[in-house]
């Protein structure tokens, strides 16, 4: 039997196990565990402009997203939420009626006044007055599950515009969660969380807000020949929006258009540069909102428009995070980008296109109520308020007239049903025991019964909604126009060895939270219920 030469034994041994380091290497490398996640909620975002403005977009944003990651073209929310209730249901994986969001607002019925949701007296405010907490927020977010996975030594923050939706992306254990205060312009954070970046401080103090504001204007993006399918009116007259200094609203109307999308990008990009994200031993989250949402302060009541260039600019914006993330991470990241569902318009149609028409006034409808009800079981004031739909009673009274309450319920839905605009009316009874309507089960998941009102009602499309039950609710609450929305809206998730593959079906919007955390190797929020996406 001839012999081996040992010199070349050795070589081929040498070589064998260099082709099988580079075999496992890889295979390693791709089974680390994700350095950052990035949640991001996009408020009114919609496949249709998405699809239509394909031919406006880089490579690296909404493009990046359909090409090389899992598409969900309807993630359904059950009925219409508005953005904070819907970004809870993201990341909590959990309905209303148990995450306890049910809106932006609750009706203090004692007070007889409306406060958001997550207003806290027991925090005060950095940069800021107002006083926000998650203690609201009855269950665990992704968020959280991410800080307690690290154990306390990763990062996790959020940003968004709007402070209630910065507290929802940041949870109960963020290191912070910041927002731009209507009345300075700064950065603001409330003291539930222990953390504020120097960064947010030397932004404050040598960026402000309220300094370049003055000279900002937002102006098409493009020449307004090519955006597509513009009648010629809208060609020919840009818009052109400023922020002056003066004007009391300025920065709520910069936090409904396309720059502050703009802001966000920036000071997240900053974050992941300054702070070292990604780059700790387990995973870090940052987790952002922007809007697509209709511009309220647009000059015409048609603004395509603005809706056209605020996408091609979001999508901007995207390129620049992505690369930002790649950077930080090598590409070993997780990122998840859902929408919530358009809301209703807060102007109607011009009358010279004679579509009908009505106004539901809140506060003649509760006087309406309340006369009825006088007439039926004696003098008093029955109906406490409204909000959002929800007409609350006095509850209070119902008891010390030793009456049936959900007989009291009963005949003021009756009585509503009645009343010109009125599509449809349910008693909190109704909701709770799955009789109402083509929708029960979902407006029966997407209702908080501790601070859902007593009837619930729904307009006619096309109705406006009056909010003038009292000043207080006036001065919060957004009059709108009714109209029939979808309760899907998109979604997509970016993450490495998972294949681009796109679900037309509808998928529950409850499972985003625990599918992020299969891919991240967590467990679940606590109140997550649905199963996750099979996406290996």
């Amino acid at each position: 039997m001839p012999r081996i030469n040992s010199s070349l034994s050795s070589r081929l041994v040498v070589v064998l196990l260099a082709s099988m380091v580079g075999m496992t290497l890889p295979a390693a490398e791709s089974n680390a565990r994700p350095r950052l996640v990035v949640g991001i909620v996009v408020e009114g975002l919609q496949a249709d402009y998405i699809n239509n403005l394909q031919d406006y977009f880089t490579e690296g944003g909404f493009k990046r997203l359909m090409r090389d990651g899992v598409v969900i073209a309807n993630a359904d929310y059950g009925t219409n939420l508005d953005p904070i209730a819907s970004s809870a249901m993201i990341m909590t994986g959990a309905a209303p009626s148990v995450n306890g969001i049910g809106g932006s607002f609750v009706y203090d019925v004692n007070g007889h006044r409306l406060q958001p949701t997550l207003f806290d007296p027991a925090f005060i405010g950095n940069f800021t007055s107002d006083t926000y907490s998650p203690q609201k927020l009855l269950v665990s977010t992704i968020a959280d599950e991410v800080r307690i996975a690290g154990g306390g030594v990763t990062d996790v923050y959020a940003i968004a515009p709007d402070p209630q939706q910065a507290v929802i992306l940041g949870g109960h254990a963020a290191k912070s969660a910041f927002w731009i205060d209507e009345s300075n312009g700064n950065w603001a954070t409330t003291t539930f969380y222990k953390d504020v970046p120097p960064l947010i401080g030397g932004r404050n103090r040598l960026a402000p807000l309220a300094n370049r504001l003055d000279t900002l204007s937002w102006t098409p993006l493009l020449p307004t020949v090519d955006y597509p399918d513009l009648p010629d009116h809208l060609k020919r007259y840009p818009f052109k929006y400023v922020y002056v200094r003066g004007n009391d609203a300025r920065y709520a109307m910069l936090k409904q258009s396309a720059p502050i999308n703009s802001e966000v990008t920036t000071l997240a990009t900053e974050f992941i540069n300054t702070l070292g994200l990604g780059r700790h031993d387990g995973v870090d989250m940052l987790n952002l909102s922007y809007t697509l949402a209709p511009f309220d302060y647009a000059k015409n009541n048609d603004n395509r428009l603005e809706t056209m260039d605020s996408y091609i600019r979001l999508d901007r914006n995207l390129e620049q995070l992505f690369s930002s993330v790649d950077r930080a991470t090598g590409g070993n990241s997780v990122i998840f980008l859902v929408a919530t569902p358009p809301s209703s318009t807060v102007r109607r149609d011009e009358e010279k296109w004679n579509i009908p028409y009505g106004e539901f006034s809140t506060r003649k409808a509760g006087s309406l109520l309340n006369m009825y009800l006088m007439a039926i079981y004696g003098t008093g004031e029955w109906v406490s308020g409204y909000y959002n739909g929800h007409f609350y009673l006095n509850n209070n009274l119902i008891k010390d007239k030793n009456l049936d309450a959900k007989a009291v319920r009963a005949e003021a839905a009756s009585f509503i049903a009645r009343m010109s605009g009125v599509k449809d009316v349910f008693t909190i009874d109704q909701i709770l025991s799955g009789d109402a309507g083509d929708k029960s089960l979902a407006l029966k998941r997407n209702t908080h019964l501790g601070t859902a009102g007593d009837v619930y009602l729904n307009v006619i499309p096309g109705w406006e909604i009056i909010n003038d039950f009292d000043r207080d609710a006036s001065t919060i609450a957004k009059n709108k126009v009714e109209r029939i929305a979808a309760t899907t809206a998109p979604a997509f998730i970016l993450a490495p060895n998972i294949d681009p593959k796109r679900i037309d079906t509808p998928v529950d919007i409850r499972v985003i939270a625990p599918t992020v955390a299969r891919l991240l190797r967590i467990r679940s929020p606590n109140a997550a219920s649905a199963p996750a996406l099979q996406l290996k």
